[in-house]
């Protein structure tokens, strides 16, 4: 039997909601575009302009090249998934996600850089020991550290989603409920109204 491919989507969404997993890939519903998803698209529009022409001081780091919206697919690992940007230094790569969001680097977002560190590895076939998550609106800039034990998270997590997809189950519902009051599947989980 085939590996089933999955994105790096849904590590972050497993690490925010393993039932989001269900409702992507075993049981299929209509999805809720949110305000918060269309103002996070603006801003990322916006802030792509400016990023092209900033230097690269704000990641810590001398010259290099932005590279956005990269496509990564790696078939050994059976993961895909489309980086917002990459910065490419002569020895070094670091994977950038954009998010639009007033909060702290949750550990979903983490997982979703790790990811794509990993990606960017088997492709360029040099090690990424780094990344970033650019929060705007107000432009913060958190470093991300692709650790060893982190790729084995990344492993994990992959297999249990790949469970949940074989087996067909629903997952039990979160233990922070809070997370549902803006969830885009929220209708669908009869037992979180």
């Amino acid at each position: 039997m085939q590996e089933i491919k999955l994105r790096v989507g849904d590590i972050k969404q497993y690490l925010y909601c393993p039932r989001v997993i269900y409702f992507h890939h075993v049981c299929p519903v209509p999805r809720k575009y949110t305000g918060k998803m269309e103002q996070g698209q603006e801003e990322h529009t916006e802030l792509e302009k400016l990023e092209k022409r900033r230097k690269l001081k704000r990641y810590k780091l001398g010259e290099g090249e932005r590279i956005f919206h990269t496509s990564l697919y790696s078939e050994r690992l059976g993961l895909e998934g489309k980086l917002d940007l990459h910065i490419m230094q002569q020895d070094q790569i670091y994977p950038v996600e954009i998010k639009y969001t007033h909060g702290k680097a949750y550990l979903n977002h983490k997982y979703q850089v790790i990811a794509y560190a990993m990606l960017l590895e088997e492709i360029y076939r040099k090690p990424v020991r780094y990344g970033f998550l650019y929060f705007i609106p107000r432009e913060i800039i958190y470093e991300v550290a692709v650790t060893p034990n982190a790729r084995k998270f990344v492993l994990e997590i992959m297999e249990k989603i790949r469970n949940i997809i074989k087996n067909e189950s629903m997952p039990p519902p979160p233990r922070k409920s809070r997370r549902c009051t803006d969830c885009e599947f929220r209708k669908w989980c009869n037992d979180m109204r």
